[in-house]
């Protein structure tokens, strides 16, 4: 199918100053995410920047980008900029991938870039997979999905959910247990879900006009705001967590390593 991903890319970070342009084996790490997103199958990969250092930094390597401005609220407001200035139509099919997974699966852009086509009633989509640990199940900074039976999202959120009312204080779900079982949850996984989205390109321009969501504001999770006005987002489910993002120096050195 034909799309066009989008790499939003802001140059100030409060836990990683100049993050677009910090040296991974040589080059900038949003080049290095374009270089791993360019090996998908989608039609072309778009840098959109706020600086125009990197701007400049993308072109050095041969990577598309275009300026957008500074002061957005959001990455989504800047990629409904991006969709202006490339002049992309209503039906187009963007995906947005974050401009610090430089380790991003193309694969998986192209599974999720396909579901807006499998999914027509679908205003968005993303990805998740299977969490395999009690303490990432807990653990508020990985932000977990509930699904329905048509792999519709229900909701997303911080907090350990689906919640397993009798068994709190274990993994449910891991079979080694016995409790999903007991429970009656045999073959149900609670899902991490991955920050890497489609729309189609009309849906983007329309999402930063529509009103911020109660739930949006108390999760600090933006694509509440989707479900909250009645759009539904389908869920690719890979079985494989994906590579290291980076948002800390300690990621960045983690990430380099791997490189080296």
């Amino acid at each position: 199918m034909s799309y066009t991903v989008l790499i939003p890319a802001r140059l100030s970070s409060t836990r990683l100053p100049g993050k677009p342009l910090a040296d991974i084996g040589g080059l900038p790490m949003v080049v290095r995410v374009a270089q791993r997103a360019a090996l998908a199958g989608a039609t072309r990969c778009v840098v959109a920047a706020d600086d125009a250092s990197i701007v400049t930094a993308c072109q050095q390597h041969g990577v598309q980008a275009i300026l957008t401005r500074n002061d957005h609220p959001s990455g989504s407001d800047r990629l409904a900029e991006a969709c202006e200035q490339l002049n992309l139509s209503g039906d187009d099919v963007v995906v947005n991938v974050q401009g610090d997974e430089p380790l991003i699966d193309p694969t998986l852009i192209d599974a999720v870039a396909q579901l807006l086509l499998a999914r027509p009633e679908a205003s968005m989509g993303t990805a998740a997979h299977p969490i395999d640990s009690l303490a990432d199940y807990r653990n508020p900074n990985v932000v977990k999905v509930v699904c329905d039976a048509k792999g519709l999202a229900n909701y997303f959120s911080r907090a350990p959910i689906p919640f397993s009312r009798d068994h709190a204080d274990a993994a449910w779900w891991n079979a080694e247990s016995g409790a999903a079982a007991k429970a009656g949850h045999a073959g149900f996984t609670p899902l991490r879900h991955i920050g890497i989205y489609s729309y189609k390109a009309g849906f983007l321009r329309e999402f930063p006009r529509l009103s911020p969501a109660p739930t949006e504001a108390m999760e600090q999770l933006e694509q509440l705001r989707a479900l909250w006005h009645g759009h539904r987002i389908a869920v690719h489910i890979t079985p494989h967590a994906p590579g290291a993002g980076v948002d800390t120096p300690e990621d960045l050195e983690r990430v380099r390593a791997l490189f080296a």
